[in-house]
């Protein structure tokens, strides 16, 4: 059995960073988009040695197995998760501002960034064996405790409704999480309009009406989602 990378350093203690000018950084971008495409159960290494024009034999002198391989794309995708959105909000002392950056960079990163290897992400948590889900897991709790932090001291603040901080962080999650079932780039509103809706349509929800009337909103009115993004057929 290979050794199982920390998860908690994210892709670099593979032995290299995933920088995606390197050729297995390559690989890695290659497999994201085949596993999308066709689910991880239904690829194969061979499917991704066509997508990068290399045969099975060149894509193993880089990658050990095909589970090593969504290992890799997750840690890079809590990578890319934790430098863009979490290490950017983690110090704002402000409990609402921290929550309103955390949720304005969540949906960025989804529907600006657009990483497949956050898609991978949200589409294969089952897929990894025990070992390695461990450490992609653990990183994923930190999320979890950064967020329930943040609304146990709203609820401090007495700004909060009364809403069990575990609750809220779930259905934040949720929210957000299932953007990409649905979003597409080329609808009527851009990407910061649909953060800011989805910061006021939260925030309506989660802050008591006093504590919702003193807060300045100046997102602009949104369009009708029917008109804001490209819904996928499934969607």
């Amino acid at each position: 059995m290979h050794a199982v990378p920390d998860a908690r350093k994210g892709s670099r203690d593979a032995g290299q960073r995933l920088d995606h000018e390197t050729r297995t950084g390559q690989i890695y971008e290659a497999a994201a988009r085949v596993f999308c495409e066709r689910g991880f159960g239904q690829s194969s290494m061979s499917d991704v040695a066509a997508a990068m024009d290399m045969t099975k034999a060149g894509i193993y002198h880089h990658i050990s197995s095909k589970d090593e391989l969504l290992f890799g794309i997750m840690s890079y995708g809590m990578d890319l998760f934790e430098e863009r959105v979490l290490d950017r909000v983690e110090a704002i002392r402000d409990p609402l501002e921290r929550l309103r950056a955390t949720i304005r960079g969540h949906v960025l990163l989804v529907t600006r960034d657009r990483p497949k290897e956050v898609t991978v992400i949200l589409n294969e948590p089952l897929s990894l064996r025990a070992e390695y889900r461990e450490g992609i897991d653990r990183r994923k709790r930190r999320y979890v405790r950064f967020l329930n932090q943040t609304f146990r001291e709203l609820a401090r603040q007495g700004v909060m409704r009364d809403i069990d901080p575990r609750v809220a962080t779930f259905a934040l999650l949720g929210m957000i999480n299932w953007i990409y079932q649905w979003y597409g780039p080329g609808g009527r509103l851009r990407d910061t309009e649909i953060a800011e809706a989805y910061i006021d349509l939260f925030l309506g929800g989660l802050l008591r009406r006093d504590a919702r009337d003193e807060r300045a909103v100046d997102t602009p009115r949104a369009a009708p989602l029917s008109d804001a993004a490209t819904p996928r057929d499934d969607a």
